[in-house]
C-alpha cells in the first residue's frame, strides 16, 4: 500500500505538511528531529513571511474599499490563508499518529495473506495517484486564476501565498479518497476470498479466523477517522464557511445586478469558489460513505447467504458471533467522536 500512494506522501513532505518516513519496510515513523521536519519547519517559516505580506494587503482592502464585491473577495483571500497557520496544528501534530496509521496498513496486508493465502492487490490505485496528483496541481492553479481574473487590480505575485495552501487543501481530498478507497478494496477482497472459502466447507474454524480479519479491517478504517481527526475537523470547517460565504456574496452580486445592471462578472468568481469547496467536501462525504457500506454490507450478505442446515452447531455458533461482532463494532469513520463522516454531514 505506502509503494502504490508513495508518491502522494512525498508530495505532502515536500508542501511541509506530514513529514512522517518510511524507516522500514511497512513501518511509517515520525520525529521531530528528522530531515522532513526539519525541512517542513524551514518551508513553513518562509512560507509564512509571504504570506504575513499577502496577508497584510489583503486585510487592508478590508478596511479601504467600499464597494461590497470587493469586500467579499478581500474576506476569501484573508480566509485562504488561514489552513497555512494551523499546518503544525492539523499536520504536524497528528504525523505520530498517521505513520501509526500508514504502519498499521502492512501489518494488516500480512494478517490478510496469513488468513487467505493471497495478497491484498490494489488494482490501478498507482496510476490513479498520478492522475489525482496532477489533477490536484492543475485544479489549483485554473481555482486562483479563475478568482483572481475576476477581480480587478489583483496583483498575480499574490497568488504566490496560495498555490501551497490550494495544493494541500486539494491534496488532503486526495488522501482521503485514496485512503477510502484501498478500505474499499480490502473489504471487496476480504468478502470474495470468504465467500469462496466458507461455501467450500462450511467450517467453524473458517468464520472464526475471518471474524478477527474483518474487525481488524473495521478497526483501520475506525483509525482512519482518528489518525487524521485534527484535519479534518478543520478541513470541514473550512470549507462550510467558504461556502457560506461564496453563496451568500454570489447571490448579492445577481440580486445587485437585477436592480441595476452592469457589466461586472464578479460573482462567477464566487460561483466558482462555492462549488469548488462543495465539490471537495461532498467527495470527502461520499467516499467515506461509500468505504462504510463496502465494509458492513459485504460480509453480512455473505453470512446471511450461508444456508445454517448444512452447517454444524459450532459454525452456526461462529456465524452468531460474528453477526454480533458486526454489530457491536459498526464500520463508522468518526473523527473522534466529533462527527460522522457520511453523506448525512453533506446534508446537514
Amino acid at each position: 500500500f505506502y509503494r502504490d500512494h508513495k508518491l502522494l506522501l512525498i508530495l505532502f513532505r515536500v508542501l511541509a505538511v506530514m513529514p512522517i518516513l518510511r524507516s522500514s519496510p511497512g513501518c511509517m515513523t515520525f520525529s521531530w528531529k528528522s530531515s522532513a521536519t526539519i525541512y517542513a519547519f524551514i518551508f513553513w517559516i518562509f512560507m509564512t513571511i509571504v504570506v504575513l505580506i499577502v496577508g497584510k494587503e489583503r486585510i487592508q482592502i478590508l478596511y479601504t474599499t467600499k464597494q461590497f464585491d470587493e469586500y467579499i473577495y478581500a474576506v476569501i483571500f484573508v480566509i485562504y490563508l488561514i489552513p497555512h497557520f494551523w499546518i503544525p496544528f492539523v499536520g504536524w501534530g497528528v504525523a505520530a499518529e498517521v505513520a501509526e496509521y500508514k504502519s498499521s496498513w502492512g501489518t494488516f496486508q500480512l494478517i490478510f495473506y496469513r488468513v487467505t493465502g493471497t495478497s491484498l492487490q490494489f488494482p490501478r490505485l498507482k496510476s490513479t495517484i498520478v492522475v489525482v496528483s496532477i489533477g490536484c496541481l492543475l485544479c489549483a492553479f485554473l481555482f486562483l486564476f479563475a478568482l483572481s481574473f475576476f477581480l480587478e487590480g489583483y496583483p498575480l505575485w499574490h497568488t504566490l501565498a496560495y498555490y501551497h495552501i490550494i495544493i494541500t487543501i486539494n491534496m488532503n481530498c486526495a488522501l482521503w479518497y485514496i485512503n477510502s478507497r484501498a478500505i474499499k478494496t480490502a473489504s471487496t477482497s476480504l468478502t470474495a476470498c470468504f465467500k469462496k472459502e466458507v461455501l467450500s466447507s462450511y467450517s467453524a474454524n473458517v468464520i472464526s479466523k475471518y471474524r478477527m480479519l474483518w474487525l481488524n479491517l473495521s478497526e483501520l478504517l475506525q483509525s482512519l477517522g482518528n489518525a487524521y481527526a485534527r484535519t479534518y475537523s478543520t478541513y470541514c470547517i473550512f470549507m462550510f464557511v467558504n461556502i457560506v460565504i461564496a453563496v451568500y456574496g454570489a447571490f448579492a452580486e445577481i440580486f445587485d445586478h437585477t436592480e441595476s445592471p452592469t457589466d461586472s462578472y464578479k460573482e462567477i468568481g464566487l460561483i466558482v469558489d462555492g462549488l469548488y469547496c462543495s465539490t471537495l467536501l461532498f467527495i470527502f462525504c461520499d467516499c467515506s460513505h461509500n468505504a462504510t457500506l463496502g465494509v458492513a454490507k459485504g460480509i453480512q450478505k455473505v453470512l446471511l447467504e450461508i444456508d445454517v442446515r448444512q452447517i454444524d452447531r459450532k459454525a452456526k455458533s461462529e456465524i452468531d458471533i460474528f453477526i454480533f461482532a458486526i454489530e457491536m463494532n459498526p464500520a463508522i469513520v468518526s473523527l473522534k467522536g466529533y462527527v460522522n463522516v457520511n453523506r448525512e454531514l453533506l446534508t446537514s
